[in-house]
């Protein structure tokens, strides 16, 4: 574990209520792509401290970023009023939600900031043109809430073993507009996007109630082993 003291270098808004943070760091910081690290920030002249994924891939050099959903939470209205070049201190690497090359098939079950880690995974094997074949699903209300749209459908077009489905879940979707998958994640649709499901490692990321609901749609309707699923949870402050 190793503990600095950095300044934001950069705050970019990837959607109208998502934003990614900056920080700069020596070359020599390392950590794995899917880890996690906390941020301590200044809250009138107090030090608090909150833990993120890195939604950054060690392959993108000088800083380390997460990415996070602002609400009203005191630290989230906290981060909303931080400007690049503001203090913080950070403390990494941490978590074993990670994904380096060792297995031959895997699948990501996400929704919403879940993205986050997986994002880093995702540029990580794609940069380092890792063999392994990747499906992503990823769920999210609207089409606007697609956190790293850009960024995913690029990697997605240079990475032959990427493939990514966006669903949709609000009730009111135009059709007519959008043309992808519309309703929650289920072993329906596991079973359509993947046919060989059983054949992969699964990492599920999103909110407590949805990684809880996935995991019994794998274990109990799919029949996949405890030991082929990857969790984290996203409790969101």
């Amino acid at each position: 574990m190793i503990k600095f003291e950095t300044k934001i270098s950069d705050i970019i808004q990837r959607t109208h209520n998502v934003k990614s943070f900056r920080f700069r760091i020596k070359e020599d910081v390392d950590f794995k792509p899917g880890q996690f690290f906390f941020v301590i920030i200044k809250i009138d002249g107090t030090e608090r401290t909150k833990h993120f994924s890195f939604s950054n891939s060690p392959t993108e050099k000088g800083y380390v970023e997460f990415t996070k959903r602002i609400t009203d939470s005191e630290f989230s209205q906290a981060l909303e009023r931080l400007k690049t070049g503001d203090w913080a201190r950070l403390k990494m690497p941490y978590g074993s939600f990670t994904f380096g090359g060792e297995y031959k098939k895997i699948a990501f079950l996400s929704g919403g900031i879940g993205i986050t880690p997986i994002r880093s995974i995702c540029k990580f094997a794609t940069d380092s043109m890792l063999p392994t074949d990747m499906v992503l699903l990823y769920g999210n209300n609207r089409e606007e809430d697609i956190i790293f749209r850009e960024d995913l459908d690029n990697m997605q077009a240079v990475n032959k073993n990427l493939r990514i489905v966006y669903t949709l879940t609000s009730s009111d979707i135009d059709r007519k507009i959008w043309k992808g998958r519309t309703g929650y994640i289920d072993d329906t649709m596991i079973k359509e996007e993947m046919p060989d499901y059983t054949e992969r490692i699964f990492y599920i990321c999103g909110p407590p109630r949805m990684v809880e609901s996935l995991i019994n749609i794998l274990r109990n309707k799919l029949s996949v082993q405890q030991d082929k699923i990857r969790i984290e949870n996203f409790s969101g402050y």
